[in-house]
């Protein structure tokens, strides 16, 4: 069992969660509550909430599945962030801004995989 608080990858991934909350999701419009906005918070959560969850198990095979559970959420908000630009709820800054700590904490999911994989 880890500690998940210590775990760099949960810092990146909750700061990326607190951005969403904070800068992408009261730009929805309202009739997009209950649809991509909400798609959009559980994906952005779930990268967190995975990485806990799999710090919590004894073995590296079951923290390395909630790792990869976390990776499918974090590509799922990427393009989630890329549609909520082309449908112009975001601007390109707040794209690109988002996007970027994304593809940091897709990064860092997959090297941490890679890693206890070998």
């Amino acid at each position: 069992m880890r500690d998940y608080k210590k775990l760099e990858i949960w810092k990146k991934a909750h700061e990326l969660n607190l951005f969403v909350y904070l800068n992408i999701l009261p730009k929805f419009p309202s009739h997009e509550q209950f649809d991509l906005k909400s798609q959009t918070k559980r994906a952005s959560y779930s990268v967190p909430l995975n990485i806990v969850e799999g710090s919590g198990r004894f073995t590296e095979k079951d923290f390395t599945h909630f790792l990869d559970m976390a990776l499918g959420s974090i590509h799922e908000l990427e393009y989630c962030s890329l549609l909520c630009r082309d449908l112009s709820y975001i601007d390109e800054v707040l794209y690109q801004n988002v996007n970027s700590q994304i593809n940091e904490v897709k990064a860092m999911l997959i090297g941490l995989i890679k890693t206890i994989r070998k």
